[in-house]
């Protein structure tokens, strides 16, 4: 009986092994082995043609403070357009979730959706018309607000990022909230709860796992993010996605740009373990799904 046990024990450890290796093999080959090029990268020198010259030396890490801008302004419009996506976000998640009925909810979240159908690219250069001297600024003429420049500054690159990473911040919010129990939400009500202490008390903590994903997929891509502050702040918003691009494409200084980015990798790594402990409190919520 044992012995038979043991057979089996270890053919599901062949079968787990076996099913598992496609997955492992994907990993190593698309994540982990270009990340260690990239490490092997940021330690070389820039050859005299440009690109990768082998050697050995940590003079890239000390030319960072050089792109010290561009990493303040990533770590200030990354966790800003993160919130801001968030407080737009939440209340339309909260009305599709609960609030809409259920024969205009599909169409609704398809409308949501509708945006990413087009490239990004496209809808920030419409955006760029918008902001633009022939957009909102000539409407406001209208009214008396003359001389008001929305292009090319921090404004400009906040609305972007809220209108391109909307949707990634909805739908995890809105799955959170579609699962939530209304039992719970009757329950308050039935004890005297007003609906504003019902949502500080019940909803919102109960939703907490959809915010946690939505926050971390749209702070994760803006850490990376160039296109926007490359058209919409006109290159007075430089992020660090902005910095590689410089450096791989343009100065194809090669090391300093692996630099560059493994010290992004980092300080993601750092940010969202801070996060997950503190804002999440360590405890482990309910999985939430995007889809």
């Amino acid at each position: 009986m044992a012995a038979a046990q043991s057979d089996a024990d270890g053919k599901g450890t062949w079968l787990t092994a076996a099913l598992l290796t496609p997955t492992t093999l994907w990993f190593l080959i698309m994540l982990i082995l270009p990340l260690i090029v990239v490490v092997i990268f940021s330690f070389g020198e820039r050859s005299p043609v440009g690109g990768y010259g082998s050697g050995f030396t940590f003079e890239q890490y000390g030319n960072l403070l050089s792109r010290l801008k561009a990493f303040q302004n990533t770590m200030t419009y990354a966790p800003l357009g993160t919130l801001v996506s968030l407080l737009v976000a939440y209340p339309l998640a909260y009305y599709l979730a609960v609030r809409v009925d259920k024969r205009w909810r599909l169409l609704l979240l398809v409308l949501v959706i509708v945006p990413f159908w087009t490239s990004l690219l496209i809808r920030t250069y419409a955006w760029i018309f918008i902001l633009g001297g022939r957009g909102i600024p000539t409407l406001l003429e209208f009214v008396g607000i003359d001389g008001l420049r929305m292009i090319n500054t921090p404004f400009a690159v906040v609305v972007g990022i809220v209108y391109g990473y909307l949707p990634l911040m909805v739908f995890p919010i809105y799955v959170s909230l579609e699962r939530l129990d209304k039992r719970l939400l009757e329950a308050s009500s039935d004890l005297g709860g007003t609906p504003l202490r019902t949502f500080w008390q019940v909803t919102l903590p109960l939703s907490m796992p959809g915010v946690a994903t939505g926050c971390m997929l749209v702070f994760i891509l803006l850490m990376g993010e160039f296109l926007i502050p490359a058209f919409l702040g006109g290159g007075k918003v430089f992020f660090i996605g902005n910095a590689m691009v410089d450096l791989f494409l343009q100065s194809r200084n090669w090391p300093f740009g692996s630099a560059v980015a493994v010290t992004l990798v980092i300080i993601m790594l750092i940010t969202v373990s801070l996060y997950m402990r503190f804002v999440m409190g360590g405890k482990s919520g309910r999985d939430v799904s995007i889809m």
